[in-house]
């Protein structure tokens, strides 16, 4: 069974505004926090602009709070952005973080497009699954990320499946997989033509699938599913990110059981490409 979570469209909106060398972000016109765990409490969403801005600062610059002084962030309290009790958060680490690094860098290409790469594929592609155990079947329980194309730039295409921007994971080995847990890797491959098009094309996704050796559960919160990432100037789209149980194709964020020989493959979103206008 197959329980899926809500697929709506949430507004992360910003404005950034440069004065007298202060930097303000602005989300006025965010979406209230919702009942789903994709919510960010306000040092998520801070943590992400900071990012944003490191980036684009020489690579010599301490890593301390005076280096973001004179950036302000003004966030609705109780929306997705600067979230309060009891809303949940677990989601807004991996996932609307990510959202967030994806905004403040589309508000800032309109002003230096040259500077700003395209989006990348825009999720940790969270997979989480296990088992509560029973007299037959030893609980387990086992979680991992799973990368895809970066975004390209101007002044190169993007990197084939990684991890980009709010992350730092890595893959785990198939043979340390498989010898542990009731699980068998059947594909782990680049996803041809998933990239943007452009000058500079984006990096391609990944396909990773699971086939199940025992029945568990599994939990899937992923991004970039219905949205392509973005290109940059006249670069073309990433592709979208597509989940699968078996022959079904499931929401961006589900919850649903499997039972032995049931498969769930993982495609990644490609990075969106870069092009100038003719």
């Amino acid at each position: 069974m197959v329980s899926i979570h809500s697929n709506v469209n949430i507004v992360i909106n910003a404005a950034v505004k440069f004065e007298q060398g202060n930097i303000t972000v602005d989300f006025a016109g965010t979406a209230p926090q919702v009942k789903g765990n994709i919510n960010c409490p306000l040092s998520v969403t801070a943590a992400a602009v900071y990012y944003v801005f490191r980036c684009l600062m020489p690579a010599q610059t301490p890593a301390c709070a005076g280096s973001f002084k004179n950036i302000k962030i003004l966030a609705p309290e109780k929306s997705v952005v600067n979230a309060s009790y009891p809303a949940a958060v677990a989601a807004g680490n991996v996932e609307t973080s990510t959202r967030i690094v994806d905004v403040v860098l589309g508000a800032l290409a309109k002003a230096i497009p040259d500077r700003i790469p395209a989006a990348s594929h825009g999720s940790m592609n969270n997979l989480a699954m296990g088992y509560v155990g029973d007299a037959n079947q030893a609980a387990w329980d086992y979680y991992e990320t799973i990368g895809g194309g970066m975004g390209a730039s101007k002044n190169s295409d993007g990197l084939d499946a990684v991890q980009t921007h709010m992350t730092n994971t890595l893959n785990t080995p198939i043979e340390a997989l498989e010898m542990k847990y009731p699980l068998r890797v059947t594909q782990y491959q680049i996803r041809q033509d998933s990239a943007g098009t452009g000058k500079h094309v984006g990096g391609e996704g990944l396909i990773r699938k699971y086939e199940f050796l025992a029945s568990a559960q599994v939990t899937i919160l992923s991004e970039r599913r219905r949205h392509s990432p973005w290109g940059q100037l006249s670069g073309g789209n990433g592709k979208v990110g597509v989940n699968r149980l078996n022959d079904e194709v499931l929401a961006g964020k589900c919850s649903f059981t499997v039972e032995k020989g049931d498969v769930v493959s993982i495609a990644t979103a490609g990075g969106g490409g870069y092009d100038y206008p003719d």
